[in-house]
């Protein structure tokens, strides 16, 4: 008789080596979640710690958990999942408790904190392993320059991705590309910092210990990546930006979250269709105004 993904999950915890504090109740204590990408399997498993489980391919397991081990090592103020176990295809991840009161100001806060001590005049744009945006490959390999990076990295590989796929035309591919050739004219280079690099609303809990931030695909780069992709789909609110910018928000912020939010516009297009080719359209628009 073929078992069920449950049935061959629980003899894999049996075997791992948790710590004794987990508590876990492998009988009658795991329930199945939605919200695992790519086929992920993803399971909730109550205990004296109760967990997340995640079953994955072994090279997306990996990476996420370098990711929040990335987090966790710089974040003072913001909650990181602790990575409890990693075997293969399995991650285990301590659960968070999601019934937090919403904190905009705690958010600005903590993230500013986790951009600015982690700023690195001597570090390279990139990290040392490729990730995953969602299921789209992210490739890393850093470079000196910020801008080089955005281009070669980001802008021109994802408009290469969607042209192949027929989600954009000549004329608005050609004007990404000005973009891209654009930015040593306007966008200054700087020391990059650690970045969350998906953190758009979903990305983010608040729990009883402050806001937290969960599913990384991190690498090093300018901190307005992650301030331009949480307002991609809403706002934060302006609690958030006073203790973020803390009095200094760029001037050319409008310009910077155009661009910082086509690299997401694209994987949305390449992922989901036409219906963001509107909005790849308009970002470009407002970053070749100036």
């Amino acid at each position: 008789m073929t078992q069920t993904p449950l049935q061959r999950l629980k003899p894999r915890l049996a075997a791992l080596e948790l710590p004794a504090d987990t508590g876990l109740e492998l009988d009658a204590g795991i329930t199945p979640l939605s919200g695992g990408d790519s086929g992920a399997g993803l399971w909730r498993v109550e205990g004296a710690r109760p967990c997340i489980v995640k079953q994955d391919s072994v090279e997306r397991v990996a990476r996420e958990a370098d990711g929040l081990r990335a987090l966790a090592s710089v974040c003072r103020l913001l909650v990181v999942p602790a990575v409890v176990a990693e075997d293969d295809d399995l991650l285990v991840m301590e659960a968070l408790d999601a019934t937090g009161q919403r904190d905009g100001s705690a958010l600005g806060e903590g993230l500013r904190q986790m951009h600015r001590d982690s700023r690195d005049s001597q570090a390279e744009h990139g990290w040392p392993r490729d990730n995953a945006c969602g299921s789209t490959p992210q490739p890393n390999a850093p470079l000196a320059d910020g801008r080089v990076f955005q281009r070669e990295r980001r802008l021109l590989p994802l408009m290469k991705l969607c042209r192949d796929q027929g989600l954009l035309d000549a004329g608005l591919a050609e004007r990404i590309e000005r973009v891209a050739e654009s930015l040593e004219s306007w966008l200054p280079d700087t020391p990059p910092c650690l970045v969350h690099g998906d953190l758009w609303s979903g990305n983010v809990l608040f729990t009883p210990r402050g806001p937290a931030i969960i599913d990384p695909a991190v690498y090093r780069h300018y901190p307005e990546v992650d301030i331009a992709m949480l307002t991609l789909f809403g706002g934060p609110g302006d609690a958030f930006f006073e203790a973020y910018w803390d009095g200094d928000r760029p001037a050319d912020w409008d310009r910077r979250e155009a661009l910082f939010q086509l690299y997401p516009l694209l994987n949305h297009l390449s992922l989901f269709g036409r219906g963001y080719l509107g909005g790849v359209s308009r970002a470009v628009d407002r970053i070749l105004a100036g």
